[in-house]
């Protein structure tokens, strides 16, 4: 039990306002959520918003993609699915790096407030997309364009150039126990 603060616990900030390269890692749940989470709150103050998934494939349809869809917010799927479940990693990887291009050109092009690339640490940690590419590419943004960036295993020059990361620590999942993944719920 603890009592409630009653003194702010911090001083206003100063800096300016700017877009933001903000990062969801780690082994546990809730990623993409957060990612969709802050895409929705940007979208209800009036942000032009975009998501890119580098494994989802294009004509995925789980909830996310119903809603956002409903919104009017564009999600486009870059891969092909799980990469264990790929027949050709190679062709899996040309998607991403297409993918990296269309996104690559959203970021670039200032025309979005705020860009997703949900699932991209992945075909960075492959080796599909140049790590130096990618970090050049958000150094190199619009200085209004904010940007996320999910999935497990971020890179280190990834999180340093990051202005915020949080790391998802796995404590407990229904999966470890058997249960499969809930409709609504986890896709």
């Amino acid at each position: 039990m603890e009592s409630p603060r009653r003194v702010k616990p911090y001083t206003k900030p100063s800096g300016e306002r700017r877009g933001l390269l903000i990062v969801y890692t780690g082994d546990g749940k809730g990623k993409s959520t957060a990612a969709f989470g802050l895409a929705l709150r940007a979208h209800g103050r009036g942000l032009r918003v975009r998501i890119f998934q580098f494994l989802k494939h294009q004509g995925a349809r789980f909830g996310e993609h119903r809603a956002l869809a409903r919104l009017g917010i564009p999600i486009e799927g870059l891969g092909d699915g799980f990469t264990w479940k790929s027949r050709d990693l190679e062709a899996s990887a040309q998607m991403a790096r297409e993918g990296w291009a269309r996104a690559k050109e959203a970021i670039l092009s200032g025309a979005y407030d705020l860009v997703v690339l949900d699932e991209a640490t992945y075909p960075l940690r492959y080796g599909w997309i140049l790590l130096e590419e990618f970090l050049e590419a958000l150094k190199a943004r619009p200085s209004h364009v904010h940007v996320v960036v999910t999935g497990r295993g971020a890179p280190e020059p990834l999180l340093a150039l990051a202005d915020t990361v949080t790391e998802m620590r796995k404590v407990k999942h229904a999966f470890d126990l058997g249960v499969p993944a809930q409709k609504g719920i986890e896709h």
